[in-house]
Parts: structure tokens; sequence; C-alpha cells
């Protein structure tokens, strides 16, 4: 028997840190609503899990307010004047896009918060200076194949190592004092250009963008997610697809493999995919083959809340790969992500526009009511374990605990990796003409976080795969 979602009446926090669940419970406690709550757990997991999220990375938003949905794309562009490079560089300074998250931080706090960002940074803070005490996961993929840059933390760390971050915390007091701006003009944006090939035009050019959420419907409940150059519509395809059909295993694989298919062959910047949701495309895709996908993993986390007045966030924020570039601007203790290598989608990349995005915030509601929000982070994995996710809630009528508790599958390339739990599955997969191999990497599988709003009670869940927990008041 699992542990049981945690229970709360007036305001739920969760996710993947210790630290950062009670910074977000923090605001809360002062006064603060779901969205401080939200960036001001965001900004302590810049500190808890460095691998992941940071000051130098992106950020996507669903916000919930009772009468509407809201959506905030935080993800940067590549430069104006950049060259369209073959290859695609993966990691290096040619990877680096314009970091979107710190403005996506103060855009969340100026149109939804109660308090300004500077006191949504104030425990981060704090904890970049003095230093956390490293948790068990984290610690596992902070010395990973990757070694954490010089000038963010140390190399490597072990379970319960203290790893002050003074630079980080300096930058961090900058923003508190100047706003978002301190990234993106002065000498941190000046550092990050000459890091990078980003300009200091680039930079200053910047700005989040609000956009309308995609939908569609699922057994009876409406899922949200953000438009492009998200990977947004393949969770709502995937779902689409499965909704005709028995929500087997064989039958969740092969609709998550055309729906990234799809979702590959037409995401970019500004794309149209409505008809990919189209009921009759959707009819005549079912009966047709899915190509290989890229097998793209990544850093990332993932922040969900809801208060008492009905006010949801689904918040993430990432660097892709693990430490992102692997570049860190000079002094600031910033290491900038590399989503540029994303451009690989389209083949070259495309100056002034966003490379497709792997970070997908997402909710559900019924009857435009928030019923839960969540995220599953993971690079590619994220559209299909939303997928799996929603099926388990929709369809099994799983807790929300129990929901992120089940095995998942992961479609990577041309084949089907099985968690643990799954790997009695292997025949029937391979007899549905699926390569499926059983894995014990849990890196693998992701790490989600999931809020509910049941009644009047509110429930958290927090994946195990992480060192996160659920919590309210």
């Amino acid at each position: 028997m699992g542990r049981p979602p945690a229970i709360a009446a007036d305001g739920m926090v969760v996710t993947s840190n210790p630290n950062a669940t009670r910074a977000g419970l923090r605001q809360l406690e002062r006064g603060g609503n779901a969205v401080d709550a939200a960036v001001a757990a965001a900004a302590m997991l810049c500190v808890a899990e460095p691998m992941n999220t940071g000051i130098g990375g992106d950020a996507c938003a669903l916000v919930c307010k009772p009468d509407a949905f809201y959506g905030l794309d935080a993800t940067g562009p590549a430069p104006l004047r950049a060259e369209p490079t073959v290859p695609v560089q993966r990691r290096g300074p040619r990877s680096v896009t314009v970091p979107g998250a710190v403005a996506g931080w103060a855009e969340l706090c100026s149109r939804f918060g109660r308090h300004g960002l500077d006191t949504c940074l104030a425990d981060a803070i704090d904890s970049a200076e003095k230093g956390l005490a490293v948790s068990a996961r984290s610690a596992a993929l902070w010395s990973d194949e990757i070694p954490c840059p010089p000038g963010v933390g140390p190399s490597s760390v072990a379970v319960g190592d203290v790893a002050p971050m003074p630079e980080m915390a300096r930058t961090f007091r900058r923003i508190a004092a100047e706003g978002p701006g301190a990234v993106y003009t002065g000498p941190v944006a000046r550092a990050i250009a000459e890091a990078s090939w980003l300009s200091l035009e680039d930079l200053a050019l910047f700005r989040p963008r609000w956009v309308t959420p995609l939908r569609a419907s699922y057994r009876g409940f409406t899922v949200l997610e953000l438009p492009p150059p998200t990977q947004g519509i393949a969770a709502l395809e995937g779902l689409l697809l499965l909704e005709g059909l028995e929500p087997s295993l064989v039958n969740q694989v092969q609709c998550v493999k055309l729906a990234l298919d799809d979702a590959q062959s037409h995401v970019h910047d500004g794309a149209d995919v409505g008809p990919l949701l189209d009921p009759r495309y959707i009819r005549l895709r079912r009966s047709e083959a899915a190509r290989p996908v890229g097998p793209f993993g990544g850093g990332t986390s993932h922040v969900c809340a809801i208060d008492g007045d009905g006010l949801g966030v689904s918040l993430i924020e990432s660097l892709f790969h693990s430490y992102g570039s692997g570049v860190v601007a000079g002094g600031t203790g910033v290491v900038l992500q590399n989503r540029g290598a994303c451009f690989a989608v389209q083949g070259r990349v495309v100056p002034g526009q966003r490379p497709f995005h792997t970070i997908i915030p997402a909710m559900m509601a019924v009857d435009d009511r928030l019923v839960a929000a969540f995220g599953v982070v993971g690079g590619h994995l994220q559209a299909q374990a939303h997928i799996q996710l929603v099926s388990a809630l929709a369809d099994d009528g799983l807790d929300p605990q129990a929901a992120l508790d089940r095995p998942r599958f992961r479609v990577a390339g041309d084949v089907v990796r099985l968690e643990e739990g799954l790997w009695p599955e292997v025949a029937l997969l391979q007899a549905a003409g699926h390569h499926a191999v059983p894995s014990s990497d849990w890196t693998e599988f992701g790490c989600g976080q999931l809020a509910t709003v049941y009644g009047n009670i509110l429930l958290g869940a927090s994946d195990p795969r992480m060192d996160g927990y659920a919590a309210g008041i």
C-alpha cells in the first residue's frame, strides 16, 4: 500500500524538493496566494536542483482563476543574428537561447500575485547564501555524468552536503532589488552576452507572452496545455486518439507514438496545430503508423499550487539538459540553458525564433472549474506522462498519489522502455509490434507533481522518483 495524498483546506503546494515546498508554504502562511507560493518554490528549486533549473533557464505556466484560464510562455528565442548551424549544437555557447524564467516569474507576480517578486525570492536568497543540505535524488543527479560547472556550486556532492552558492545569491539579490531587468540589462546581461552568442539586444528585447491555452476533452474532463512552440499538442492529440479506444497499455503506447510523431512534424514557433485536434483527422490517424521520434532527455523542475480562493498554478522551468549548455555567465552563478539543441527538430537554428520546447504545464477542468494542476518533467517523456497520468485519473479513478506512483513507459526512438512494474508486459507489447525493453534507470521516467480540487478540500501528491512532498494549510 502506497502513501495517501496530502489533504488541506486553504492551500496546497507540491514540488520535487522539501525546501521548495516549504518556501511555497511560507508564502501562503504570510498571506500570499498560489502564484506567490509557486514563484517562491520555483526560485528555491534553482538552489536545490541546479542541474534542472535556474536563472538561466526558461519557464511556462498555466494559471486558473475562478473565471478563466491563462497561459504564460516565458521561453526565449535564438539570437536575432544567429547563423543557422547544421548540425545544431547540443551544448556550449551556440546552444544558448534567451533565458525567460526570471521575466516569467515577474510577469506572474505582477499580474496575479499579492507579494512582490522581491518577497518571493527572499527564501531562495537566504538558502543560496547559507547553502542547503543536498537531498538524496538531487545528490545523485548533481554528481551524474555531467559535473556542476565551476561558479555555480560544488562539482559533486554527497547526500547531506551543504552547498552554498554565493554568486547565485548575489544575482538573486540584484533581481530582488532591481526587478527582472537585472538579468536583461546591465552587468548580468553583459556577462551572459560575453559567455554565449546572445547579444545585449537579444536580452533587452525579450518579453514573456500571455497565450491562449489549447484544450481537448477526455472522458468528460477538459485538459489544458500550452500551444507551440511547446509539445502540449502531443498530450492533447494522444488523449483524443486514446478516447476512442480501450485505454490499455498497448493502445496508450500506440497513441503516444502517433502524437509524438505529429508534434515533431508540426510544432514550431507560431505553428497552427488546431488541425491535429480535428475529429476527422483523429479518426484517420488511429489507423496509421508512426515514425520513431528523437529521444530527448531533459533537466526540468515543476511546481503546482492551489489556494483557498480557487487560484491555481502549474509552473514548470528548465535548463533542458543537466546543467544546460554547461556555460556559466562569469561571476553571476547563472548557468545558461541549452534549449537551442531543440532546433534539431527543425534541422537548423532559426534566428530570432523559439525552438521546439519540451516543457509543458497542464491542468484539468470540469465545466471550466479547476480539477487538477500538474506536470511531469523528463524531456520528451512529458507529453507521454501526461497521457498516462490523465488516464490513471480519468479511466481508473486513482487518487493523485496512486496515479503518480504507477509505473510508466517511455517511447524513445523506436524503443518502448518500461519501468519496473511493467516488465511483465514486455511480451504483450512485443506481440503488438512494439520493441519493448525493461529499464531499471529511474531517471528515464520523470517526476510529476499534482494538486487537485475535490469538493471543498485540496489533495496533493508528489512523485516518489524525487525527494519532494505535497503539503498544505
